[in-house]
């Protein structure tokens, strides 16, 4: 028993360091990386084709504050696929903690101290659903499930079918201002710092490589001394701290608060990690593939939006090309690893959904041809 023991530990502390090693930076953009840097220069190139307001700076400089709500709820949940779980909650855990400091300034309460008191409740809210998750060792999937309805009741219940409004102009800022003699928006700086910092400690951190470690075999993990249960603690806490703000800079770009706000956003949010590579089992992923996505998810919408597609048919889209992002890189990560035999099936379903993707787009633009002329 001692034997196997020692055999697990030796191959654990392999796991980590062999599934996380240290690479250069460029050496960081794998294979799905590259495809999303030409699928952003093609959907550029395409849109600034079919709309001369694509490439209107202040047309990108706003879309461009429209994602980054979602891409700080973004950040942590790349830890928390990348360990094996997920998190439903996080856009009703920013809807529980707009509304709460929307409350709070309704009572006059201090808008700083208001935002604060948010930010607090949206990390308790986190560290709620990591202490189900690795003390009572409750599934994520159903931990997450219910607290997204919880935590969305709790907002009603702060606001009830009222808005809190009249955010003074500093605070509003946060999600309207930009930076001084520019057109950058300050959300955008606050994301960019933020992905710099969770990229690094992803990257180059004993921590980030716990958590590949975890993803690829908990049980392994556990027999090598990395504490998981303290490591689901702190992911979970820090997406409900990530949520929280969040919300905070949704609530100024809007200048009000209202109890449904976000709602729909927590599918947004898994949905630019799994594009951007990060597998859905646990295990891998880049911080750069998930900002990627973001990108190219709002430059999709946002081109899409000039051409006055509606937002089912965006969605259409995004779906497609979020299958294809689970298939293509199975069969490119084969080839890189010089495997000889192909998944047929694979390359089959890659080519039907690239089929349906063309002929989607075909009809798109045969049945809006009329109003595409005229944008």
């Amino acid at each position: 028993m001692t034997t196997s023991t020692s055999t697990m530990e030796v191959k654990a502390q392999n796991l980590i360091s062999d599934k996380a090693p240290r690479r250069t930076f460029l050496g960081r953009f794998q294979r799905w990386e590259w495809i999303l840097v030409g699928l952003i220069l093609a959907v550029i190139l395409l849109n600034s084709q079919l709309s001369s307001h694509f490439l209107n700076a202040r047309n990108l400089s706003r879309t461009s504050s429209d994602f980054m709500e979602i891409g700080l709820m973004m950040l942590p949940m790349v830890f928390i696929i990348i360990t094996g779980n997920i998190d439903l909650s996080v856009a009703s855990n920013m809807g529980m903690s707009a509304s709460f400091m929307g409350l709070l300034h309704n009572m006059g309460v201090n808008i700083w101290l208001a935002a604060l008191a948010g930010l607090t409740l949206g990390t308790l809210g986190g560290a709620l659903n990591g202490y189900l998750v690795s003390r009572v060792r409750l599934p994520a999937l159903v931990v997450t499930l219910g607290t997204f309805a919880f935590f969305r009741g709790i907002a009603y219940g702060f606001l009830g079918d009222q808005a809190a409004r009249g955010y003074p102009a500093a605070f509003t800022y946060l999600g309207q201002g930009r930076v001084a003699g520019t057109l950058i928006p300050f959300s955008v700086v606050l994301f960019l710092v933020m992905a710099l910092i969770f990229g690094l400690v992803l990257h180059r951190t004993t921590f980030g490589r716990q958590l590949f470690s975890i993803g690829n075999n908990e049980n392994a993990s556990v027999f090598s001394g990395v504490p998981v249960a303290r490591i689901k603690m702190i992911i979970f806490t820090l997406s409900g701290f990530m949520a929280a703000l969040a919300g905070l800079v949704l609530a100024a770009r809007f200048g009000s608060t209202r109890p449904d706000i976000g709602t729909g956003l927590e599918l947004a949010v898994i949905t630019a990690v799994v594009l951007g590579g990060v597998s859905i089992n646990g295990g891998t992923g880049t911080m750069a593939g998930a900002v990627l996505s973001l990108l190219l998810i709002g430059l999709m919408r946002f081109g899409m939006g000039l051409l006055n597609l509606q937002g089912q048919v965006q969605g259409v889209a995004i779906g497609l090309l979020l299958i294809l992002s689970i298939l293509l890189p199975n069969i490119a990560g084969n080839l890189s690893r010089g495997g000889r035999k192909i998944r047929w099936r694979s390359v089959v379903a890659v080519v039907f959904f690239l089929a349906i993707f063309a002929l989607f787009f075909a009809f798109f633009f045969w049945s809006r041809a009329p109003v595409i002329a005229s944008v």
